[in-house]
């Protein structure tokens, strides 16, 4: 009887422990194959992810500053051979010496707006501004993508000649044809070439600006501070052509350069040769640079700018003064 109840005991030993080595088999083998298995699960997943993401397109959401700006030597010549570590932009008293993008504006489609001044206090030299801006339009070495409008202002109001299709539909007797004489809304004028401009606004477009006038004002709701805010919000730079009598210093002309200076464009004055307007203004766009860089972060609604050189201390840049922060005002 002992013996029986022995053979009993130890039939149940022996089988609990096959039993259990047989779980403890399972799980070593669960446990080491459990992670190859996985490891080969997120590699599938990870070439599967790879091979998709190769064929999207990444686009940053973190807001970047876009800056157009010409650089000189010491004889005002402008510089070709300009390299990303040869300045440092200023904003807001920040040095910004990383920048995501630094190219040269020929990667960038025009959006230009010609405003013409037809008031009465320039009919005197009328004519000679539409010589100038048909030729402007007609010799511009257009590219694929460029776009060209006009602006006239006078009496109460600006009026658009055309709209993005300039250079193949302006004529001699449209732009002739023209309202003209009364008072100067300049600044209304400008007002509503930067807001144009600003709601065409593309990532590769550039606006500009070209704007012929004597720089007298007597008939515009908006201010002269006024119109200045909304082209620095539009980023275009403005081609003043003065059409004022020469030799004769006046409140337009103070005017007129302030406009240029603080947008980053350039003050010039009508000559009897069309030409040399032309060229100036070609030339300048041709060798104008736009880089990018991170929004600094800062709670002003306005961003003075400067770019200063780090080597050759004899550069000189020319930029538009500031931005307005993205969700100003402006």
């Amino acid at each position: 009887m002992t013996t029986l109840f022995l053979f009993a005991t130890m039939s149940q030993f022996v089988g609990a422990m096959l039993m259990r080595n047989r779980l403890n088999r399972l799980v070593l083998f669960l446990f080491l194959v459990t992670p190859f298995c996985a490891h080969k699960l997120l590699v599938g997943q990870s070439t599967a992810s790879g091979s998709e993401e190769s064929n999207l397109t990444y686009r940053s959401n973190v807001s970047e500053v876009r800056l157009v700006f010409f650089a000189t030597d010491e004889h005002n010549h402008l510089v070709e051979a300009l390299q990303k570590d040869d300045f440092v932009v200023v904003d807001d008293e920040r040095v910004i010496r990383d920048f995501r993008s630094f190219s040269h504006s020929d990667l960038f489609k025009l959006d230009v707006i010609v405003v013409m001044d037809s008031s009465g206090s320039v009919l005197p030299r009328f004519q000679q501004e539409i010589t100038e801006v048909v030729q402007l339009i007609s010799r511009w070495p257009w590219n694929p993508g460029d776009q060209v409008s006009v602006l006239s202002f006078s009496g109460m109001e600006a009026h658009f000649v055309c709209t993005g299709n300039c250079r193949s539909s302006l004529t001699t007797d449209q732009v002739s044809s023209m309202p003209r004489g009364g008072a100067t809304p300049l600044f209304d004028a400008v007002e509503t070439a930067a807001k144009f401009l600003a709601q065409r606004r593309q990532p590769d477009t550039w606006p500009v600006v070209i704007l012929f006038s004597d720089g007298e004002d007597t008939a515009s709701n908006a201010s002269f501070h006024k119109a200045l805010k909304e082209i620095l919000a539009s980023e275009a730079q403005i081609y003043v052509v003065d059409v004022s009598s020469p030799g004769r210093p006046s409140n337009g002309n103070a005017i007129l350069r302030r406009m240029a200076d603080d947008s980053g464009g350039r003050y010039l004055r009508i000559s009897e040769d069309a030409s040399g307007i032309f060229n100036d203004v070609i030339d300048d766009l041709h060798s104008a640079r736009v880089l990018t860089y991170v929004l600094p972060e800062s709670g002003s609604e306005f961003h003075s700018i400067r770019i200063l050189p780090t080597h050759n201390l004899k550069l000189r840049f020319r930029c538009r003064s500031g931005y307005y922060r993205p969700g100003s005002a402006h």
